[in-house]
C-alpha cells in the first residue's frame, strides 16, 4: 500500500486553483482589472472579443515591472500584498492571494508587455498553458498590458459549459461595473468586439453612477451619510419609485472591495419597508469603511464575501442611515421631532352653536333575524344592518346558479356549455365553473398568463404573429449602455412579440412598436425582458425564446388591484376559461404554479358524511 499519496505538479495545483477562481471570462477580467487598480493606475482600458473567448486584454498606466517581478507574478503565491499571516489582518488592496495570474497562465495563452515607471524598456513574456515560451525586451507604455487569448484551450469540457456570447458579455460588463464604480476617481474604458460599451471618466461618485446607468438616474438618487467609531457609510440610494422588477443595479462595497453580503442587504431593504412594491429592487451604490482588522475578506477564493466582527450593529446603522436619507428627501414617512406634539384646533366662531355628535343605531335590530323588522329598519341601521332584500336576492340567484338543469362539462381541455356557461367570480380573483365532477376554481391572473405564454411561444417560433400596437410619437427608455446593447441583441425576437425598437440619434433606444395589451406596462415588460436576457439559464435558443415568452406573459398577464382583485366582465371571463383549456399545459402557468384545482363531488360527499 505504498507510495499512493503523492504531491500534485504545480500545473496540475494551477489548473485546480483555476476552477476555484476563473469559471468563466469575466473571473479573468475582474482580476486583471484589480491588479490594474493595485498598481497605481489612473487608466485603465478593457477590451474583449467573442465575449472573452478569444481575447480578454487590460492595459493600465500603472506602475508596471520589472523583468525579474515579470517572471515571479505567475508563480503560484507570488505576491507583492502581503509577507506575513499578520498582513491579513490590516489588507486594503483588491488581490492578495498570489493565485489569479497563476491559474489564468495555466487554461489560456498569455502575454505581459510591462515598464516600469522611470525604465527605458519594458519586457514580453509569452506563456502557454503554464509554459514560458518567451522572454524579451520591449519597447513599451509604462505601465501593463496583460493579454488573454484562447481561455479553457486545454480545458475544451469547461470551455463547454460557457454559455451564449451574449450571457458572458453580460458577466464581464457586471465584473467592469463593480470595480469602476468603486474607483470613480479613475478612467475605465470597455471594449467589446472593437465597439465601446463604456468610457468612464474620472469624477465625484454621483458622475460615476450617472454615467453607468444613464443620466435620468441623476433625479433619482438619494444621498446617504453616517460615520461612527464602528462604521462610515456613504454612497447613493435609489428613490422607491424608481425601484425595478429585476436586479443588477445593487452595489455594496466594504473598504473599496465589492462584496456579496446578505445581511446588509436586507438591512438596505427593510430601510424602504412601506415605501416600496413587493417584488422590487431599489438602486443603491453604499460604501462601507470598517477597520480592516474586524473584517474578514479571505472566506472565499474570489473575495466576494466578507464577515463582520460587529454586523448586527453596522446592520442596525446602515438601516437606519438610509432610513433618515429617505426621510429627509421626502420619499419616505418622516416624523418631525420639532413640532409640538398636539392636535391643533381652531376655535369656532363667535356666536356659532356646536352641538353634540349623535351615533344613530337600531334598537331591533337582531342579526338572527332578516324578516321585516330588519327590513324595515334599513334607513336607521345603514351598513350594521343584516342581509337586506337585495342580499337575500342575491343569495337565492347564487343557489339558482348551482340549481339549473344545464351542465358544463369539459371535452378533452376545451371547456364547453350546452346553453350558458355556469360560472362566477369569487372574490374577485378565482373563477369558479361547475362540472359533471364537481367545482373548479380557476386563478384568472395565472390563467391569462398561461395563455399569453403560449401566444408568445407560438410567435417566437414563427407560428403565430403577435398584434402589434404603432406608436404615434417613438418612446425613449432610459437604460444603461450595457442594458441597451443587451436588449438590442434580442430585437428580432421581440419584433416577434410585437416589440419594436430603434437606436435612437441621442445614443439610446427608441420604442416604436408595443405589443397590444401592454401600453401601460412597457416598462415592466422591459425590465422582465431583461431580467430573462441576464438570467443565463437557458443555454440555446429555445430557451431564450421560452424566458422571454415567460417575461412577456408576466408583464402583460391580469394585474391584481391592492386589495388583491382583478376586474373581468362575464364575456371576458368565459373567453379566458375557454381560451385556457385549449391550452397544450393549462394546469400550470408560465412559471410552473397551479392554475386550477378542482373539488370534486366524490371529495365534497366525504365532507358532508
Amino acid at each position: 500500500m505504498g507510495d499512493v499519496i503523492v504531491q500534485l505538479s504545480d500545473h496540475v495545483a494551477n489548473q485546480i486553483a483555476a476552477g476555484e477562481v476563473v469559471n468563466r471570462p469575466a473571473s479573468v477580467v475582474k482580476e486583471l482589472i484589480e491588479n490594474s487598480v493595485d498598481s497605481g493606475s489612473t487608466e485603465i482600458v478593457v477590451v474583449v472579443k467573442d465575449a472573452g473567448r478569444t481575447l480578454i486584454q487590460v492595459i493600465d498606466n500603472g506602475c508596471g515591472m520589472g523583468e525579474k517581478d515579470a517572471l515571479i507574478c505567475f508563480k503560484r503565491h507570488a505576491t507583492s500584498k502581503i509577507s506575513s499571516a499578520d498582513d491579513l489582518l490590516t489588507l486594503v488592496t483588491k488581490g492578495f492571494r498570489g493565485e489569479a495570474l497563476a491559474s489564468i497562465s495555466s487554461i489560456s495563452h498569455v502575454e505581459l508587455k510591462t515598464r516600469e515607471t522611470g525604465a527605458d524598456l519594458g519586457v514580453k513574456i509569452s506563456i502557454s498553458g503554464d509554459e514560458i515560451v518567451a522572454s524579451e525586451a520591449v519597447a513599451c507604455s509604462e505601465g501593463s498590458s496583460f493579454s488573454v487569448k484562447n481561455l479553457f484551450f486545454n480545458v475544451p469540457a469547461r470551455r463547454n459549459f460557457l454559455k451564449s456570447d451574449q450571457v458572458e458579455l453580460r458577466h464581464v460588463v457586471d465584473e467592469f461595473q463593480r470595480v469602476a464604480m468603486a474607483h470613480p476617481e479613475l478612467s475605465f474604458r470597455l471594449q467589446s468586439n472593437g465597439v465601446d460599451i463604456y468610457n468612464l471618466k474620472p469624477g465625484p461618485l454621483r458622475k460615476r453612477v450617472v454615467s453607468v446607468f444613464g443620466v435620468k438616474h441623476d433625479e433619482r438618487l438619494v444621498p446617504v451619510e453616517e460615520e461612527t467609531d464602528v462604521v462610515k457609510i456613504s454612497g447613493f440610494v435609489g428613490k422607491p419609485a424608481f425601484a425595478r422588477r429585476t436586479r443588477g443595479e445593487q452595489f455594496l462595497f466594504v473598504n473599496g472591495r465589492f462584496i456579496k453580503h446578505p445581511l446588509m442587504h436586507r438591512a438596505i431593504m427593510n430601510a424602504y419597508e412601506g415605501v416600496l412594491s413587493p417584488g422590487s429592487f431599489p438602486l443603491y451604490t453604499i460604501f462601507l469603511e470598517v477597520d480592516p482588522s474586524k473584517i474578514d475578506v479571505n472566506i472565499h477564493p474570489t473575495k466576494v464575501e466578507a464577515k463582520f466582527e460587529e454586523d448586527q450593529i453596522i446592520f442596525a446603522m446602515l438601516r437606519s442611515a438610509i432610513k433618515r436619507g429617505l426621510g429627509q428627501h421626502n420619499v419616505a414617512p418622516s416624523l418631525d421631532f420639532e413640532s409640538e406634539l398636539s392636535i391643533s384646533l381652531d376655535p369656532p366662531e363667535k356666536g356659532v352653536f356646536v352641538a353634540e355628535p349623535k351615533v344613530n343605531i337600531n334598537p331591533n335590530y337582531n342579526p338572527f333575524n332578516s324578516g321585516v323588522s330588519n327590513q324595515k329598519n334599513k334607513g336607521q341601521s345603514g351598513s350594521f344592518g343584516g342581509f337586506d332584500a337585495s342580499s337575500e336576492k342575491e343569495l337565492d340567484s347564487l343557489y339558482a346558479m348551482f340549481g339549473r338543469e344545464e351542465e358544463l362539462s369539459f371535452e378533452g381541455s376545451i371547456v364547453v356549455a350546452e346553453k350558458d356557461p355556469r360560472m362566477f367570480v369569487l372574490n374577485s380573483r378565482f373563477i369558479v365553473a361547475e362540472n359533471t365532477q364537481g367545482v373548479i376554481v380557476i386563478d384568472a391572473k395565472r390563467a391569462h398568463e398561461r395563455v399569453l405564454f403560449e401566444q408568445y411561444i407560438s410567435a417566437g417560433r414563427g407560428v403565430v404573429s403577435v398584434q402589434g400596437q404603432k406608436l404615434l410619437f417613438p418612446e425613449p427608455i432610459t437604460l444603461s449602455t450595457a442594458d441597451t446593447d443587451l436588449l438590442l441583441s434580442a430585437s428580432e425576437i421581440l419584433m416577434m412579440f410585437g416589440l419594436e425598437l430603434e437606436n435612437s440619434s441621442a445614443g439610446g433606444v427608441e420604442i416604436v412598436t408595443v405589443p397590444s395589451g401592454l401600453a401601460g406596462r412597457l416598462q415592466d415588460w422591459i425590465d422582465s425582458v431583461l431580467g430573462a436576457l441576464k438570467d443565463g439559464t437557458w443555454i440555446d435558443e429555445e430557451g431564450r425564446r421560452e424566458k422571454l415568452a415567460q417575461a412577456a406573459a408576466q408583464a402583460g398577464s391580469l394585474k391584481l388591484s391592492g386589495n388583491n382583485k382583478i376586474n373581468l366582465t362575464e364575456k371576458e371571463m368565459v373567453d379566458l376559461v375557454a381560451k385556457l383549456f385549449a391550452c397544450d399545459s393549462p394546469a400550470i402557468d408560465a412559471r410552473g404554479r397551479a392554475v386550477y384545482t378542482l373539488f370534486s363531488l366524490e371529495k365534497m360527499d366525504k365532507i358532508f358524511k
